[in-house]
């Protein structure tokens, strides 16, 4: 049981490194077309690793025959997490080259949703922590 924890922890872990990567690439990448291909490129990571989350976090819930207020959290977190970077992903999608105004809209854009990523990360750590 403790292994699948410990892999579910080192897998949240890898999951907050992919979200701070991806804010660190909105705040220091400044020509759009190479964030675009940045966050392209991270995007199949990002939501392999949260289906990995999810699947980990399921099976530690089950075997443990346990169903928390921190468990009831971290569901409709996981789903938000994955509706936020669907809808982030989208937006990207469309902006053409010569948009700069939309470019330009996108960098604050992508900066709140990694900001609430992290945000959501941590506090359900540390909601976990107190129940």
């Amino acid at each position: 049981m403790q292994s699948a924890i410990d892999t579910h922890v080192y897998v949240i872990y890898f999951f907050l490194a992919i979200m701070l990567f991806n804010l660190y690439s909105v705040l220091t990448q400044k020509e759009f077309i190479r964030l675009a291909k940045r966050l392209r490129a991270m995007t199949p990571l990002y939501h392999v690793t949260n289906a990995i989350v999810i699947y980990t976090g399921a099976i530690v819930a089950f075997y443990a025959h346990v169903m928390s207020v921190t468990i009831f959290l971290m569901i409709p977190a996981s789903i938000f997490l994955l509706v936020i970077e669907i809808k982030r992903y989208k937006k990207m999608r469309v902006i053409k080259f010569e948009q700069v105004e939309l470019q330009k809209e996108f960098y604050a854009y992508a900066k709140k949703i990694y900001i609430i990523e992290i945000s959501v990360i941590v506090s359900i750590y540390i909601i976990s922590k107190v129940f």
